[in-house]
């Protein structure tokens, strides 16, 4: 393989995202975004996920001025209203709850940012998930069993939450699990980086 043109930084420490990014076989850090992830009064889920992703890639690149970064945020939108990471299994009950029987849109927001060469690029990755009409007793269940406390809506898709869904549609298919990838390539190929050019 040819040797990168600059670093890259994926400005995550989520385990999820590290691996789906391990899928383009580039070499890459990852750094953790001190960012506040408080919604502004009034902010819609799609606005939201907009603005942290691209805030979470700036606070790494000002770090790292010569790195491409890469910034990615994921809110769940149940009609117009955001739905964060749970972080307790009581808020993940309110949150599965909610959502039974209901379509989700699955706000995954993408940003590429490099300082040194004035490079930004953002993107929306929409995933529309229509969840089954899950009893009390399932939803226990797989709370028991995953516990996805760290995931937006609580859905775990790349694991048993997957059991909790009727369909999914979207243009982006990692983009549920928390990074499109399709996305996340072209915006690479654009800030000088392409994935394809790299292998022997």
């Amino acid at each position: 393989m040819t040797a990168l043109p600059r670093p890259l930084i994926l400005g995550s420490t989520s385990r999820y995202r590290r691996e789906l990014l391990e899928r383009l076989r580039v070499p890459f850090e990852t750094a953790a975004p001190d960012v506040d992830e408080t919604p502004h009064s009034g902010e819609t889920p799609e606005a939201l996920a907009r603005r942290l992703a691209l805030a979470k890639a700036r606070a790494i690149a000002t770090r790292f001025p010569g790195a491409l970064v890469i910034g990615s945020d994921q809110v769940a939108d149940l009609d117009g209203q955001p739905l964060g990471k749970p972080g307790t299994h009581e808020r993940a009950v309110a949150q599965l709850r909610a959502m039974r029987g209901r379509t989700v849109i699955f706000q995954t927001a993408l940003a590429v940012v490099c300082v040194e060469t004035g490079f930004v690029a953002e993107d929306l990755a929409p995933v529309r998930v229509r969840f089954r009409d899950l009893s009390d007793d399932h939803i226990e269940r797989y709370l028991r069993a995953e516990q996805p406390y760290d995931c937006a809506g609580s859905a775990k898709a790349e694991g048993l939450g997957i059991a909790l869904l009727d369909a999914i549609d979207s243009d982006d298919p990692t983009a549920l699990i928390g990074l499109p990838l399709i996305r996340t390539a072209a915006m690479l190929r654009r800030g000088g980086l392409d994935v394809l050019a790299r292998l022997p």
